[in-house]
């Protein structure tokens, strides 16, 4: 079941130059589960999820796609990354403080 026409959607993720990327996102029903994919148009990256199908899980799995997109545009350099948290202290081995 597609997602309601004129509802928000929810943010694009940000592209290199800071500017909004447009994203497709793809609801294909199987039995009382949805999947839902997002294409990042630019790129052509996807990503899929899938939960319970229903109105109000539309909403929240597209939101959860957009997400898991982000990450992986980031992961392989196609989206800025995050700021990274500053260290906890140690001496910057890498290791696990615990």
């Amino acid at each position: 079941m597609p997602p309601e026409s004129g509802h928000n959607k929810p943010p694009t993720p940000p592209g290199k130059d800071g500017g909004s990327r447009e994203v497709i996102f793809e609801f294909t029903p199987i039995g009382g589960s949805v999947k839902v994919t997002a294409i990042d148009v630019a790129s052509g990256i996807e990503v899929s999820v899938v939960g319970p199908a229903g109105p109000a899980s539309h909403r929240e799995l597209e939101r959860i796609a957009l997400q898991k997109l982000q990450h992986r545009m980031e992961r392989e350099g196609d989206a800025p990354p995050k700021p990274a948290d500053p260290p906890k202290g140690g001496s910057g081995g890498g290791g696990i403080i615990v």
